[in-house]
């Protein structure tokens, strides 16, 4: 059976992941600063005074699709139904925009360039279900078997260049920033698997488009980025420090979101949240997704609101005590 029947008899079963009412209505079951979540929605719903939102959009990570069978807690197949009841749910809840975290596919044991392909399309597919605005990140695996141009020319980032592997852009009053950090130590970008997953670093050129962009922007700043910002180790970005460095003296930055690390993590560095999101791949079955709202507020607070394994907080703009 070639690769296109394949990725269309997986398509047709994941027509059984629907999303429910009690999904729709009900995020994770963790605490947000200390609060249940019938606080949160009420938060959410009806704002205090002063706390109006500003921009609401949806964030996803670790797809890691493929028509592969699983390899330890990893359900690639699982993937599109687990992305399917994400873009639903976006769509319902209106967000501004959806954007994917990065590894958004996979490859075979054996890799193939051709069906790599095939599951990108599949996949992107799948997250072109969501009515608005859809932006990527790239991640290392998105370039195990093919190059930047390669996956870029197959996926769909709103009004931004095809060829821009890092760009910024606009909505509702904040300004979000996609960085790309996949290059090796030698300043070359990861093609076709010329890497080692734990050389990530952000050249020279694009932190000097990082300092530009960020002069010229307006706070509230949210950056977007793979691989981590915030821990030290194999899943952090190598020159890490550079980056958090630009984003502290701009004064502007409220946040980084990022993927890659499948467990998720969250930590707060001179002022700066960093929340890693839990990845879709992990677990099988609907119950093991993980994806999530995120508000920016006026004020520059932000809340985020997990659905299924995913976390949700509220992080205050207020200075580290």
């Amino acid at each position: 059976m070639n690769t296109d029947h394949r990725i269309k008899r997986r398509r047709r079963n994941s027509s059984s992941w629907i999303v429910t009412r009690r999904v729709l209505l009900k995020a994770s079951a963790g605490s947000v600063a200390g609060a249940g979540f019938s606080q949160l929605s009420c938060a959410m719903q009806h704002p205090s005074a002063g706390r109006r939102r500003a921009c609401r959009f949806g964030i996803v990570a670790d797809c890691h699709y493929a028509d592969a069978d699983a390899r330890g807690s990893r359900h690639y197949r699982d993937s599109l139904g687990k992305l399917a009841e994400c873009a639903e749910l976006m769509n319902a809840q209106k967000v501004d925009f959806l954007i994917e975290l990065g590894d958004f596919k996979d490859e075979d044991t054996d890799p193939l360039e051709e069906r790599t392909i095939a599951y990108l399309r599949a996949v992107e597919k799948v997250f072109g279900r969501f009515a608005g605005p859809r932006y990527h990140v790239l991640g290392n695996h998105d370039m195990d078997s093919i190059s930047k141009q390669q996956f870029l020319t197959d996926v769909v980032n709103t009004a931004i260049d095809p060829a821009k592997s890092y760009y910024s852009f606009d909505s509702n009053g904040a300004h979000f920033i996609v960085l790309d950090a996949n290059y090796r130590f030698d300043g070359a970008d990861y093609d076709h698997g010329n890497f080692s997953w734990a050389d990530a670093n952000i050249p020279p050129h694009q932190l000097s488009w990082l300092g530009q962009d960020l002069a010229a922007a307006r706070a509230p700043v949210i950056v977007f980025v793979h691989q981590l910002l915030d821990i030290r180790g194999a899943h952090c970005i190598k020159n890490a420090d550079e980056i958090r460095s630009a984003l502290k003296s701009s004064g502007k930055v409220a946040a980084v979101f990022q993927g890659h690390q499948h467990s998720g993590n969250y930590s707060r560095m001179e002022g700066i949240h960093y929340y890693t999101l839990k990845a879709v791949v992990e677990g099988q079955g609907p119950e093991n997704n993980a994806y999530a709202i995120v508000e920016v507020l006026t004020n520059g607070d932000i809340i985020v609101t997990g659905y299924r394994r995913a976390d949700s907080r509220r992080m205050e703009v207020s200075p580290v005590s």
